[in-house]
């Protein structure tokens, strides 16, 4: 079933981590498994913002192996060594969880030659890398996971966020949403629904290259609009294009530096409600995400089937 939400204020920053978790958290009975959000705050001047993980965070009960903390320091020394190798500097890195961690690095070269040196190292997943988006994610609700990541005290524009009920692949880090959109600086994508020309589409995108990091259906559009962007599509073009070459049942948020953008299928069997005024856009599976952080009377509407929407910071 699954949850997805959004919030995006124009012109100001504000605490949008708390925001997301009251968004998120009311939306929990769509999708126990695993929370996951996209934030967009002030960045770091001319560096990057870099999330990774070096191995994975999995439900109790799992017959996966939990493997030692020692082994996640060693990839951790690991990946130490092949930012290096790239060119690049690291000024800040902070270890979040046992397997997560976050970094400010500067760096000059093709994020895409960075981005495949990290990932060169056994078990490890570059979850994003931009100027300005951070993206979190992990097993547990999402009050339990900003708790573990202290997002309540988040700063910044806007952001998306994704509640989700597995139905298609595991429950693990790897299988939870947003989706970064590799290899392009603060690109993210959540989705709701499912995509029944999913392997068609992802040989496709192989064949030119692209990386996939899951089995998930929904990294699928991740991908398919950063090969677009990446072949100098805008945007919204892009979005619109993906409701022609993407067949099944889907409404999904994608989040740039400085947009917030929705789709959704010509069938419209995905539940969408949206808030616009003048201040800020919020819009969520659900009525009740909009009303944690705006608890006054207000408007709200279903965007059409088949409309894509953007919204700009």
């Amino acid at each position: 079933m699954c949850g997805i939400a959004g919030i995006i204020h124009k012109g100001k920053s504000t605490n949008v981590g708390g925001e997301m978790q009251k968004m998120l958290q009311s939306l929990k009975h769509r999708g126990p498994d695993s929370t996951g959000y996209a934030l967009y705050g002030d960045g770091e001047s001319n560096n990057y913002i870099l999330r990774f993980k070096v191995g994975e965070n999995v439900k109790e009960g799992s017959s996966a192996v939990m493997e030692d903390a020692s082994i996640y320091e060693t990839r951790k020394d690991e990946v130490n060594k092949k930012i290096e190798e790239a060119g690049a500097k690291i000024h800040k890195q902070a270890q979040i969880t046992p397997y997560s961690f976050r970094y400010v690095i500067s760096y000059k070269g093709d994020l895409l030659d960075l981005a495949k040196l990290i990932e060169s190292v056994e078990m490890t997943e570059i979850l994003s890398l931009g100027k300005s988006l951070e993206l979190i994610k992990d097993i547990g609700d999402a009050a339990v996971v900003a708790d573990n990541y202290g997002l309540n005290k988040f700063n910044g524009t806007h952001g998306i966020g994704h509640t989700r009920m597995a139905t298609e692949s595991g429950v693990d880090i790897r299988s939870a949403h947003p989706y970064w959109a590799y290899p392009f600086s603060d690109v993210s994508v959540v989705h709701n629904g499912q995509l029944t020309n999913y392997w068609n589409n992802r040989r496709t995108l192989e064949k030119k290259g692209m990386r996939f990091m899951s089995s998930c259906d929904s990294e699928l559009i991740a991908v398919y609009l950063a090969d677009k962007i990446r072949n100098g599509v805008e945007l919204e073009d892009a979005m619109r294009g993906s409701l022609e070459d993407l067949d099944g049942v889907f409404t999904y948020l994608v989040a740039t530096k400085d947009k917030l953008g929705m789709a959704k299928d010509h069938m419209a069997a995905k539940p969408m409600v949206l808030y616009e005024s003048k201040d800020l856009v919020a819009l969520a599976s659900e009525e009740v995400a909009i009303r944690t952080v705006l608890p006054k009377e207000i408007d709200t509407y279903d965007p059409y089937e088949g409309e894509v929407k953007v919204w700009q910071a």
